[in-house]
């Protein structure tokens, strides 16, 4: 089952002489369960379609669906509510609340949308990524890698529909790096959890089930479906 899908994704910016085709005509579909990477060089529109996927912006034209739903269709609070529950994130630069300790940092999703915390499965999302000791941690007492870890139980903890990792070891070594996406890997097939990462970097995308290639804002390579 596709889980996710985009179908003639445009996105455009700006106008003449500053005209740019950030997306031209974008089709993707994710099955449930997938590791896909798209690679990409800077300015190649992976980003711009990262932030499409998610709802983060919306396009000049095409569609989105995540789960069947066609996410450009709902107004802008109703959108909020569905990315909050169906959309989990992890971005390059952690984004964890500072004065949040480890645990309230990755259960926060779930009480801002109202929602019984599952202890049991953030007990196990926090075991696999082995930050079970680090519970009452604050952000500013851990290394990069942990607050990646921390991230990513974060975007697990509302068991969403998909999760988008945008550039998720940019700011690490190279070891920490394939330590890291490794685990995100790990956890994505523990919990049968659909996962599309963008990256610049091909041998990190070899974690992934697939590869998809975008260059100036078109699937050029990989299998998009």
């Amino acid at each position: 089952m596709n889980v996710l899908e985009t179908v003639e994704l445009v996105k455009h910016y700006g106008k003449e002489p500053n005209f740019v085709k950030a997306l031209d005509g974008v089709n993707l579909k994710v099955e449930q369960g997938e590791f896909v990477a798209i690679v990409g060089t800077s300015g190649s529109g992976k980003s711009t379609l990262l932030h499409m996927l998610g709802g983060l912006d919306r396009a000049t034209s095409g569609n989105v669906f995540v789960e069947g739903e066609d996410i450009f269709k709902l107004k802008e609070e109703a959108l909020t509510i569905f990315r909050r529950r169906k959309i989990g994130f992890v971005f390059q630069s952690y984004n964890l609340v500072p004065v949040l300790n480890v645990y309230e940092n990755i259960v926060l999703p779930l009480e801002l949308d109202g929602n019984r915390v599952d202890t049991d499965f953030i007990r196990q999302i926090m075991e696999t990524l082995g930050i079970t000791d680090k519970k009452n941690s604050l952000p500013g007492n851990l290394s990069g890698g942990q607050q990646q870890r921390v991230a990513i139980a974060r975007a697990l903890a509302a068991k969403p529909a998909i999760i988008l990792a945008d550039e998720p070891t940019g700011n690490l070594d190279s070891r920490t790096s394939m330590d890291v996406l490794g685990l995100l890997g790990v956890t994505g097939k523990q919990f049968n959890q659909t996962i599309v990462m963008i990256t610049h970097n091909e041998e990190i995308a070899q974690l992934a089930d697939r590869i998809v290639h975008i260059e100036d804002g078109r699937i050029v390579g990989g299998d998009g479906k």
